[in-house]
């Protein structure tokens, strides 16, 4: 399903292409893309096709890749580490939520929340001597340092972190706070 058609002449002004340069790139006239833009014509289904796939091929290659942005010293837990060394380090590092990671690979993501909740539930003494394999949410999602920021945004929505790897090999961490700093 392809977007609404009045986001062509949005889009293409944040992207500042001029009509006739978004014309020429999906190979129709500039007259088409004014029609389309003022409401006076509908494209066939494959012109609006190619002309949104065109403006997502610019806006890709314009938009601040998350290797860009994302923190690269990574503050990661064990899984054998306890909650009371996992809670210092985020106290440390001022860190709500930091990775667990074991030989580079994403196993989980511990919280202050997870912990709190623990704590509520059952002897703190013996939740802070508790691995926190025990207690962690599923892995962050992972994507590679290429990807346009943008593109995580939904991301972070349903996680509360997305880990950034290159060649396989994970480099660094985005959370919702690095995304603000995005906003101009």
């Amino acid at each position: 399903m392809l977007p609404k058609l009045e986001q062509i002449n949005h889009t293409r002004k944040r992207l500042g292409l001029t009509q006739r340069k978004l014309a020429s790139m999906v190979d129709v006239s500039t007259s088409l893309i004014n029609q389309i833009e003022s409401g006076r014509s509908k494209p066939s289904y494959e012109t609006a096709r190619r002309i949104f796939e065109v403006l997502n091929d610019v806006e890709g290659k314009s938009s601040i890749k998350v290797g860009e942005i994302c923190n690269r010293n990574i503050i990661a837990a064990s899984p054998n580490d306890t909650a009371s060394k996992v809670a210092e380090l985020m106290r440390r590092h001022g860190f709500s939520q930091i990775p667990i990671l074991d030989d580079n690979k994403a196993l989980g993501l511990i919280s202050e929340e997870n912990i709190m909740h623990r704590m509520i539930t059952g002897d703190s003494e013996i939740v802070g001597r508790t691995q926190i394999s025990k207690m962690f949410d599923a892995a962050p999602p992972v994507v590679d340092l290429s990807t346009p920021s943008k593109a995580i945004i939904p991301l972070i929505r349903y996680s509360k972190a997305v880990l950034v790897s290159e060649k396989g090999k994970i480099i660094g961490i985005i959370t919702a706070a690095d995304l603000l700093k995005l906003i101009d």
